[in-house]
């Protein structure tokens, strides 16, 4: 039944006339589902092959709004149900729908069309944003500890909530115009009856061009609330040397002199925000 259920949809969003063998779904149904009094048992199965794909469907359209943007609807829909035919949910949380997309856009760049790149870059911003939703964090050390010239050999990483991003576009910016416009979609029940239909996105409002130089971001929570910061280059060296196992002091001779004065106020700030921990197989004597 599980994988009756889980089948992509035919065409106009019904349940497919036939199982994966090639024989009838009919006669597949009626081997493990009774009809009722007004519904045949291809008919009381298919509610719930429709139910569970709009749920999927539903799901995706929520986590990504801006790429929705990017897109338009009737591309975005294809594209949501081809990533979901081609990686399909395998977890117990519909958080987890988008983990591959990225991966996905890599491979097969034809879904986004003309607007692959940016694309790319929402479709990694809004992962971070989940990431940074609900990840897991570890213990943050005390201030002591991040002294950063006391302490250059420090085995300081990045909490796991954290994804640093090198973009070519202002997603972040782009999101923020794309979430005031875009009203929340109202449910009546758990129940869905037909796949999601996208918000109205101003047409008028322009998307984000190529940038001539990557921007970095930091895209972290705060306080149970998820933020996106901007770093500069020598800023998101350093980061992405401790995200990648560095020790403090080769993390911050990786920044060269344009953090010369910056670096101390990085980490002041850094610190208060919670983004580090110490690695506890390397820490002890700390």
């Amino acid at each position: 039944m599980a994988r009756a259920v889980m089948r992509p949809l035919a065409a106009g969003d019904r349940m497919q006339p036939r199982a994966e063998d090639g024989a009838p779904m009919e006669a597949e149904a009626a081997g493990f589902i009774k009809p009722s009094a007004g519904l045949t048992s291809f008919e009381r199965l298919e509610i719930y092959n429709r139910q569970y794909w709009f749920r999927l469907l539903g799901c995706f359209h929520d986590d990504y709004p801006g790429l929705r943007a990017v897109l338009g609807a009737e591309k975005f829909d294809a594209l949501a149900r081809a990533y979901l035919t081609r990686h399909p949910s395998r977890s117990f949380s519909l958080r987890n729908l988008g983990e591959r997309l990225e991966l996905f856009l890599r491979a097969e760049p034809q879904w986004a069309g003309p607007h692959g790149e940016l694309a790319l870059d929402m479709a990694r911003f809004e992962w971070a944003q989940i990431v940074a939703f609900d990840g897991p964090a570890e213990s943050t050390p005390t201030a002591e500890a991040l002294q950063v010239s006391a302490t250059p050999s420090l085995p300081l990483r990045l909490q796991p909530y954290l994804s640093l991003l090198e973009l070519r576009h202002a997603v972040d910016e782009f999101s923020q115009a794309v979430k005031s416009q875009d009203a929340l979609r109202k449910e009546a029940s758990n129940a869905f009856e037909s796949a999601p239909e996208s918000s109205k996105f101003a047409a008028n409002t322009a998307l984000p061009p190529r940038e001539d130089a990557p921007i970095h971001l930091a895209v972290h929570r705060y306080e149970n609330s998820v933020f996106s910061k901007r770093l500069e280059p020598a800023a998101y060296r350093i980061l992405c040397a401790l995200r990648d196992g560095a020790t403090l002091g080769a993390a911050c001779e990786s920044a060269g002199s344009e953090a010369a004065g910056k670096i101390e106020g990085w980490f002041a700030n850094w610190s208060a925000l919670g983004w580090f921990y110490l690695a506890a197989d390397e820490a002890k004597e700390f």
